[in-house]
């Protein structure tokens, strides 16, 4: 697989099949289970996705701060969000989403994932949807490892070994609102068994310096990417072109 050889020129190609076979396990299960999203309850979820320090989050709701929260493509992330809306019941969870080219399976995906409260919001209408909550705490949750089409590509940085196109959307939601950046990760633990963690990145957004915001979330997604490496989501298209390829 090009993607693992570009991101681990240093690993074998004994350690690098060992790799994708692991993925491709993952990737089966994952697929399952996210189908799983249409008839699974609540108390499956709690059993199954352990949310270990949801005061992570909490301590800023009780300083009257919203709160931003990222993450990857990694592991069973959408189990993770099913999960943190169970969690956060005081105040709404919102997801922002990039729609996908197929409107009825982006349909579908949005009704999985909205089952136990979560709101939807696609990308374009993120600004709205700020300005619509901006009297009440909230919780927003953006994947930090999406995908900028060509046109879209303001910043590349070195991820995983290679240059890489990243939205700048999380570091500019975060320093127009000065809502803490928190970071989850949803770690497997056995086969269909999962665990959230959270760690706060940035406290005070309006005081960081140009792209240390970007850089912060990227390079912890890379860490747990390196640690465990079968739980990204390899498949995906992540690097469609290089910095030389922007006018």
């Amino acid at each position: 697989m090009p993607n693992l050889r570009n991101a681990f020129p240093e690993k074998s190609e004994l350690e690098l099949k060992a790799i994708e076979k692991k993925f491709f396990h993952f990737l089966c299960d994952n697929i399952l289970e996210s189908f799983k999203m249409l008839t699974i309850s609540k108390e499956s979820i709690k059993k199954r996705v352990k949310v270990r320090n949801p005061e992570e989050i909490e301590q800023y709701f009780a300083e009257g701060r919203s709160v931003l929260l990222t993450g990857g493509h990694y592991a069973n992330w959408e189990w993770g969000n099913l999960a943190i809306s169970l969690v956060i019941k005081e105040h709404p969870a919102m997801v922002i989403y990039k729609p996908l080219g197929n409107a009825h399976f982006g349909d579908l995906m949005n009704q999985m994932r909205s089952r136990f409260g979560t709101v939807m919001v696609p990308m374009k209408s993120t600004l709205r949807k700020i300005a619509e909550y901006k009297n009440k705490l909230y919780l927003m949750v953006l994947v930090g490892d999406q995908t900028p089409t060509r046109h879209e590509t303001q910043y590349f940085t070195t991820f995983l070994n290679q240059p890489t196109s990243v939205f700048l959307g999380i570091e500019k939601i975060a320093k127009t609102t000065g809502n803490p950046v928190i970071y989850f990760v949803i770690d497997k633990v056995k086969r269909g068994y999962y665990e959230a963690t959270f760690t706060t990145l940035i406290k005070c957004p309006k005081e960081t310096v140009g792209h240390e915001i970007t850089e912060a979330h990227t390079k912890m997604l890379e860490d747990y990417i390196k640690a465990k490496p079968e739980l990204w989501l390899w498949s995906h298209k992540r690097w469609k072109f290089k910095p030389e390829d922007i006018q």
